[in-house]
C-alpha cells in the first residue's frame, strides 16, 4: 500500500487539471485549432498544462520503476479484457498526455497504459472552435472517440447527431460509478445515459476569511454548519451585520455567486425529466430563491460594481473589506500567490452553500467532469475503460492521505480547510443538481444564463423576478418545446 500511496500522489493535480479544464472558458493546453477547418492530430509530444483564470500551470508527479510496479498491482481492481483497438482519440483543447520531458505521467493514463496498453491520441483544438471542429470531423468519419463533457454539450449535442449512448460499453450499477452515478443520471435521455462522468465537484462554496469573522466578531459559517444552522437567514445575517460601504466593508462580489444560490433551492431554471427538457420558471422554490436574491441586493448586500469601473475587488476578501466570495474551488488552490480569492492560506476557510432554513434536503450546484461519447467512436469501450481507470484511481482509500498532503504542499491548505472541502465533495455527490439550460440552445442560454442584467441572475442586479420571469417565460417554454420535439425524434 506505501507503494500504491506514492504511485497516486499525483492524483489530486490530475483531477484538479481534468477540473480546471472543464470550467475554463479560455482554453487550456493545445489551443492551436483554426476556424478555417480541423486541425491535425498530435501525437504524445505535446505538453500537457491545465490553466485556470490565474495561469496556474498544474503537473504531476513522475512515475518510477516502484511506482509502476504498484500501478500494475492497482491495475488488478480493473476489468479483464484484451482491447483489438489500444487507441483512443481525443479531441478537445488541452491534451490528456505527459510532456516531452518525461514528467507528469497522469495515473489513469499509467492504469490505462498497463492494464489496456492503451494510448491517447490528441486532436487540438481551441474553446471557440471546438464544437465546429467536432463537426467537421464527425461528419468526415475520422473517428474521435471522446470530448470533454461541459455545460453546452448535452443534450443538444444528441439533437444535432455529435454524440452516442454509452451504456452498451459500461455497467453503471457497478459500485465504481457510486460516486458519479446522480450526475451521469441526470444525462439520461430516452433510458439511455450520454455522459461518462469521472467527478463531481461543487460548482461553488462560500469562501471567508476566519480573521475577518473574528475581528468583526461574526458567527462563524462552519460552526453554524456543523450545529446545523447554516442557511439562508444566518447567511443574510452575517452580511448584514457586515456590509457598511461608508467604511469600505463590502458584501458578495464576483462574477459566479448567482447559479449556486439559486440552484441551492433545489430547482433549475431548466431541468431533464423522463427524457424531455422541463421549464421550472413557475416553480415555487424558483421563485422563493430569486426572490432570496432580490432582497440581497435590496439591503445593499451584493458588491456594487460600478463603483469600481464595473470590475470585481476580490482583493478585498485578504484585506478585511468583504466576508464571502462565492466561488469555485480553483480559487484558491495553486500557488496562494496566484490565487484568483487572495485570503492569506492561513486564514482561509470554506463552507457549503446554504439552503433555505425549511430545506427538507440539501440541494447543491455541481460540476460533472467528463466526456461525452463522439458518434461514430472508433473504440467506445477503450474510452469506456479509460474512464474506469479515472474513476479507480479517485476511489482508493489509501489515495485520501495522499491527497491532504498535496493540499498542504501545494496550496498552504489548513487543516480545518482540508476538513471542509472533504465535506463539500461529500455533499455535491449526494445531492447534485445541475443547470441544464445551456445544453439546449444558445438562444435559451443568451436568454437565461449569459448576462448578469437579464435572465435567471437579473435578481440579484436588481431586477425583481416577478417582471423577469413574466417577460421571459413564454419565449422560453417556445423554445423548450421546439428542442423537445427534435429531442423525441432521435433515434
Amino acid at each position: 500500500m506505501n507503494k500504491l500511496r506514492r504511485v497516486l500522489a499525483g492524483l489530486s493535480a490530475v483531477t484538479f487539471a481534468m477540473s480546471l479544464a472543464a470550467c475554463s472558458s479560455t482554453g487550456g493546453n493545445g489551443d492551436t485549432g483554426n476556424a478555417g477547418g480541423a486541425p491535425e492530430a498530435e501525437t504524445t509530444t505535446a505538453e500537457v498544462t491545465t490553466t485556470t483564470q490565474a495561469t496556474v500551470e498544474i503537473k504531476t508527479e513522475p512515475i518510477g520503476e516502484e511506482e509502476q510496479a504498484a500501478v500494475d498491482s492497482a491495475s488488478d481492481k480493473l476489468r479483464d479484457i484484451e482491447l483489438e483497438n489500444k487507441e483512443i482519440k481525443w479531441l478537445c483543447h488541452w491534451d490528456q498526455n505527459p510532456d516531452t520531458t518525461g514528467k507528469s505521467m497522469p495515473v489513469p493514463l499509467s492504469l490505462f497504459q498497463t492494464k489496456y496498453g492503451g494510448s491517447i491520441k490528441w486532436y487540438p483544438t481551441t474553446w471557440e472552435n471546438r464544437y465546429s471542429d467536432l463537426s467537421t470531423y464527425v461528419l468526415g468519419g475520422e473517428g474521435i472517440d471522446f470530448f470533454q463533457r461541459d455545460g453546452d454539450s448535452l443534450p443538444k449535442g444528441i439533437v444535432s447527431g455529435m454524440f452516442e449512448p454509452i451504456d452498451e460499453y459500461i455497467d453503471i450499477n457497478d459500485p465504481l460509478y457510486d460516486d458519479v452515478r446522480a450526475a451521469m443520471d441526470a444525462y439520461s435521455f430516452k433510458g439511455k445515459h450520454y455522459a461518462f462522468v469521472n467527478s463531481v465537484s461543487p460548482n461553488g462554496a462560500v469562501i471567508y476569511s476566519a480573521k475577518t469573522i473574528d475581528e468583526n466578531g461574526l458567527d462563524d459559517p462552519w460552526e453554524l454548519y456543523q450545529d446545523g444552522e447554516w442557511n439562508w437567514d444566518t447567511f443574510t445575517k452575517i452580511l448584514e451585520e457586515f456590509c457598511d460601504a461608508e467604511n469600505e466593508q463590502y458584501g458578495l462580489d464576483g462574477w459566479w455567486s448567482e447559479e449556486p444560490l439559486y440552484l441551492s433551492a433545489g430547482v433549475p431554471a431548466i431541468s431533464s425529466k423522463d427524457g424531455q427538457m422541463v421549464v421550472n420558471l413557475r416553480d415555487p422554490m424558483m421563485e422563493k430563491a430569486q426572490n432570496w436574491m432580490y432582497s440581497l441586493y435590496n439591503k445593499g448586500l451584493v458588491f456594487d460594481k460600478s463603483l469600481f469601473d464595473w470590475s470585481t475587488q476580490v482583493q478585498f476578501m485578504g484585506e478585511g473589506k468583504e466576508v464571502f466570495f462565492v466561488a469555485p474551488l480553483w480559487t484558491i488552490q495553486g500557488d496562494p500567490a496566484t490565487w484568483t480569492c487572495p485570503v492569506p492560506p492561513e486564514d482561509v476557510r470554506c463552507v457549503p452553500v446554504p439552503c433555505p432554513a425549511d430545506a427538507e434536503e440539501l440541494a447543491y450546484d455541481v460540476s460533472a467532469s467528463g466526456y461525452c461519447l463522439c458518434k461514430g467512436a472508433a473504440n467506445p469501450l477503450g474510452v469506456a475503460l479509460f474512464v474506469e481507470c479515472e474513476l479507480l484511481a479517485g476511489q482508493d482509500p489509501e489515495t485520501v492521505a495522499v491527497n491532504e498532503q498535496k493540499w498542504r504542499d501545494d496550496n498552504q491548505w489548513n487543516e480545518e480547510l482540508i476538513e471542509q472541502v472533504h465535506v463539500l465533495n461529500e455533499v455535491c455527490r449526494e445531492h447534485p443538481v445541475m443547470e441544464m439550460a445551456n445544453g439546449v440552445s444558445k438562444d435559451l442560454s443568451d436568454l437565461l444564463t449569459y448576462a448578469d442584467t437579464q435572465g435567471i441572475k437579473a435578481s440579484m442586479h436588481g431586477t425583481d423576478w416577478a417582471t423577469t420571469r413574466d417577460e421571459m417565460t413564454d419565449v422560453v417554454q417556445m423554445l423548450v418545446d421546439e428542442f423537445n420535439g427534435q429531442l423525441a425524434a432521435v433515434e
